[in-house]
């Protein structure tokens, strides 16, 4: 996939210990609040790739994750998969998901990620004026069925490194394993002198 997509961010250039949080499919009641207040507990800032239709169902949420200082990226309306949508439904889907956004907070994402990763190079490429398209360096795996919560754990905290984008999920379908790993992922790397940083654009 980095092959096909090199001009889109899969990790942050840089030597300095700084990991790259990231939560996708939210917001959700009680998980999103959860990584919330597990984040507060290190001055961590990240970065939420929220789908549209959860922010017109939760936006007090979407409100608090803002205002506490953590970037908000777009993640269509949906969830759709880009390899099988259309591409007009697929950028107007990416459309409400920003509309709703805005109607939110206020203001535009600057981010962007497409969910399940899958995106036509040729969407990246109209998407990508607009937004800078974040893909991932770490995927946690939280969403697996076959990943055991200490698996999620160690996956992150075995390949991540300076300037990763590390992906979780702030879902119902991950909870119970981000309730698990997250506490532990800020404990190591905070122990390693890391920094926990939001997207800039």
């Amino acid at each position: 996939m980095m092959r096909l997509f090199p001009h889109l961010l899969w990790k942050a250039k840089t030597d300095e210990k700084v990991l790259h949080l990231t939560f996708d499919d939210g917001p959700t009641p009680g998980i999103t609040g959860f990584v919330l207040q597990e984040l507060a507990r290190y001055q961590a800032k990240a970065t939420f790739f929220v789908i549209g239709d959860n922010v017109r169902k939760y936006p007090e949420i979407l409100k608090q994750v803002s205002a506490e200082g953590h970037a908000i990226g777009n993640h269509t309306f949906n969830h759709l998969n880009g390899w099988k949508t259309a591409q007009a439904a697929y950028l107007k889907n990416v459309e409400m998901g920003q509309q709703a956004i805005v109607d939110c907070l206020g203001e535009k994402a600057k981010f962007f990620r497409p969910p399940y990763g899958r995106i036509r190079p040729k969407d990246a490429r109209i998407l990508s004026k607009d937004y800078t398209v974040a893909m991932w360096h770490i995927v946690a795996g939280d969403f697996l069925e076959k990943f055991s919560k200490e698996r999620v754990l160690s996956n992150v905290i075995e390949k991540s490194g300076p300037g990763s984008l590390v992906v979780l999920h702030d879902s119902l379908k991950c909870e119970a394993k981000v309730r698990y790993a997250l506490p532990k992922i800020l404990a190591h790397f905070a122990a390693k002198g890391y920094r926990f940083e939001a997207l800039h654009a």
